[in-house]
């Protein structure tokens, strides 16, 4: 089997007639992390504004690397990419956009209202929650605002991972019933008046995302099956919120695969995804992007990912891998050699954390180890990825957000005791409210890792800007618990100071030797040690170098690995592992 099929499968480029192949004015890019999301919004919004349009690119995601792909440094106000003319990008900055939302909301009440009530104020607004609202705000005023419309004639959005973006395109709905059904002066979201402000811009945005003339959702997909059980579950999500005008976009074929071991392996990995492609994706007008040899960065790749590429040629032999670098039998060694405790893989979306926490939770297992898997991740996979067939004393779960809620709302009206009736409609109307998600789930991590004192506990994170969200939840947490009547449980106060240990956790930051993936992994890094968490050390995943390939594309792209497995082994890592592409398992097929 030497070639893939697509639905699509003659290449036109993601440019071709762009205007018409693009028409709506608001285009969002979305699928499972690491899929080539960034990378297709970005050729798209090229080819449209060289079409003569002006086009706004703008990324919601809390891990954005439009400013790698562009070679720019994009803020929260748009900024002119001069390479292209008509196009701007801009990142919406979560923490900034929630310090203005605080600032706007309490600000009017300074010196009027009491200073404790000032303080009161405050720390309702302090939580995750006024994050992911603050930034909802900035998101709705690009679909809505007037002055946005006079200068773009499209807005794209490069939207986080699916998980945070379904949460992002069903607010509408979920904050406007929330406001509609709240009698309270104040919420987890603060004052009512500074969400009441919004409902007209809240209605607007709903109209606009259940518009097909005006909205496209582009799902954006791996040739992998993960990657498109990912995008089927997305589109019917969408559909289910009104959102019916969606395409497809199959991102990274390897259209011929020669005689290469490598690549027949690659290409017949692809071909069983794409037999067994979801039937609700079949139905989705689909256009197909071969896997290029080339490094996606800058406006001159991005214009010929948008274009015809011309053939890849006959690429080099690849550079010898390097060798002396440990692989995954040095890694599960190591973590066997410090005892039990918390292992997490966290990166990027898309580099393998799943299939890597799979890999070493039945190792640690086959070694006699009592050992418990779980995943943050609300877009999960790791169920499918372990399969029926454990080894002995392996067990595992998902965090199930629905459940854990209902577990949390019984416990806090159970620990209120008795109430009178406007008393209970006051509490019930509290834990109706979004945040009470954020805690519930919260709880729930804190309980998986304190089960490290009984053995391993191996735990896939979601992509980066949620994991850190989580992360950051252990310091406010208290004061958003202190609004209701619950217990803080002792597995929670643990929380960070055993995150901190490096005996009881070691957390494995996952990348793939690529420029972006490797540059957020540093980001990540940093970002921990701010925390004060220092990495136990770098897993380098799905490596071709290390695979020995010598196809023209893949050995192209092999031979660019090299330059990132020096800079991770030689300066980025405490310690590293270098584990080969896998035709199953690890991750990575994809143009980014």
């Amino acid at each position: 089997m030497t070639s893939v099929s697509t639905p699509d499968s003659a290449w036109m480029g993601l440019g071709a007639d762009a205007g018409a192949t693009w028409a709506t004015r608001f285009l969002f890019f979305t699928g499972k992390g690491g899929v080539g999301k960034t990378t297709v919004a970005s050729a798209i919004a090229v080819a449209l504004a060289e079409s003569g349009r002006r086009v706004l690119l703008a990324s919601t995601d809390p891990a954005s690397n439009l400013d790698d792909v562009f070679e720019i440094a994009a803020g929260s106000e748009p900024t002119a990419v001069e390479s292209v003319p008509g196009l701007s990008l801009m990142n919406l900055d979560p923490e900034a956009s929630a310090a203005a939302y605080r600032e706007r909301i309490v600000g009017p009440y300074r010196g009027v209202l009491p200073a404790t009530a000032v303080r009161s104020m405050e720390e309702q607004l302090s939580g995750a929650c006024t994050v992911e609202i603050a930034a909802f705000n900035e998101f709705t005023r690009l679909l809505t605002a007037p002055d946005v419309a006079e200068r773009y004639d499209t807005v794209i959005f490069d939207t986080a991972p699916t998980g945070h973006t379904l949460r992002l395109l069903s607010l509408p709905k979920a904050w406007t019933g929330f406001i509609a059904d709240s009698q309270r002066g104040a919420s987890c979201l603060g004052p009512l008046a500074g969400l009441e402000s919004q409902r007209a811009q809240y209605a607007e945005a709903v109209a606009a995302l259940s518009d097909a003339g005006r909205t496209t959702v582009v799902l954006v997909s791996r040739p992998v099956e993960s990657a498109l059980r990912e995008a089927a579950r997305a589109g019917a999500e969408l559909r289910a919120l009104g959102i019916a005008s969606q395409r497809l976009v199959l991102n990274g074929l390897l259209p011929d695969a020669g005689n290469d071991a490598v690549a027949r392996a690659f290409a017949a990995r692809q071909e069983r995804a794409l037999a067994g492609m979801p039937a609700s994706l079949r139905g989705v007008p689909t256009l197909s992007v071969p896997l290029v040899p080339d490094s996606l960065t800058g406006v001159a790749a991005l214009r010929r990912l948008a274009g015809k590429p011309g053939g890849a040629g006959q690429a080099p032999a690849p550079a010898e891998a390097p060798l002396s670098l440990p692989g995954f039998d040095d890694l599960t060694g190591a973590l066997i050699a410090g005892g039990p405790g918390v292992v997490m893989t966290m990166g990027k979306g898309g580099v393998g954390k799943t299939s890597l926490a799979v890999g070493i939770a039945q190792a640690l297992a086959r070694a006699g180890h009592p050992v418990h898997l779980t995943t943050t991740d609300p877009a999960a996979d790791l169920l499918h990825a372990l399969g029926e067939a454990r080894p002995e004393g392996l067990t595992a779960d998902v965090i199930d957000p629905a459940a854990e809620t209902r577990r949390y709302t019984a416990e806090v009206l159970a620990l209120a005791g008795e109430l009178d009736a406007e008393e209970r409609a006051l509490l019930e109307e509290d834990l109706r409210s979004p945040c009470t998600e954020e805690i519930a789930v919260f709880r729930a991590f804190a309980r998986r890792v304190a089960g490290a004192e009984r053995g391993y506990v191996v735990l896939d994170t979601a992509p980066t800007g949620h994991t850190l969200l989580l992360l950051d939840a252990a310091e406010s947490y208290h004061r958003e618990v202190a609004r209701t009547t619950a217990e803080v449980p002792p597995e929670v106060r643990a929380l960070l100071p055993r995150l901190r240990d490096p005996a009881y956790c070691r957390v494995l930051v996952v990348t793939l030797p690529e420029t972006t993936p490797v540059a957020e992994a540093e980001r990540l890094q940093t970002d921990l040690r701010r925390a004060g968490i220092e990495p136990f050390g770098w897993v380098i995943n799905a490596s071709l170098l290390a695979a020995g390939t010598r196809h023209p594309v893949l050995a192209r792209r092999a031979e660019l690995e090299l330059p990132q497995v020096e800079r991770v082994a030689g300066l980025l890592a405490r310690r590293c592992w270098l584990l080969p592409w896998r035709s199953s398992g690890n991750e990575t097929g994809g143009n980014s």
